[in-house]
C-alpha cells in the first residue's frame, strides 16, 4: 500500500498534518473514537490534555496492530477537544509528541480539530478517530 501526504502550492504547511492525503489500496480502516482510557478502561491523565493526548494515540496505535498496520497507514485523523481554546495547542502537541516518539512514527496525515462541549464521560478532555488504508 502507498500513502503519500503532501501540501499542494496554495495551501498553508502546518507542523503536525499534511493538507491531503492520496492512498491506494484495497482495505478500508476506520477506528472509533479513541479516549484516554487504559486497557482496564480507567482514565488515564485525569484534568491533563497533554497525557490524554498521547494515551489516544497509543491506543489508537494499538487498534491498528491489531489489524496488521500502523500510523503509517493512516490516511486521516479527526480529533474532538472539550472546550478548545488556541492556548491550549502547546498541550496537544505536546501529548502528540509524546506519542509518536513512543510509537517511532513520524506520520503526519490530514486531520480535523473540533472544539465540542462534552465527550462520554466528564473526565475525557479529548477523542481521536482515525481512518486507514491497507493494501
Amino acid at each position: 500500500m502507498t500513502i503519500t501526504l503532501t501540501n499542494p502550492a496554495g495551501l498553508p504547511e502546518t507542523d503536525i498534518y499534511h493538507q491531503v492525503s492520496v492512498a491506494t489500496g484495497s482495505k478500508l480502516v476506520h477506528i472509533a473514537g479513541q479516549v484516554a482510557w487504559d486497557a482496564d478502561g480507567s482514565t488515564v491523565g485525569e484534568g491533563d490534555l497533554a497525557a490524554q493526548t498521547e494515551r489516544c494515540y497509543l491506543n489508537i496505535g494499538t487498534a491498528l496492530a491489531g489489524v496488521g498496520a500502523s500510523f503509517d497507514d493512516v490516511v486521516k485523523l479527526t480529533v474532538y477537544v472539550v472546550d478548545w481554546t488556541p492556548d491550549q495547542m502547546p498541550s496537544l502537541l505536546a501529548g502528540i509528541s509524546g506519542a509518536k516518539a513512543k510509537l517511532g512514527t513520524a506520520a503526519a496525515p490530514p486531520a480535523s480539530l473540533l472544539g465540542v462541549a462534552a465527550l462520554d464521560v466528564p473526565e475525557h478532555l479529548i477523542e481521536i478517530e482515525a481512518t486507514a488504508v491497507l493494501v
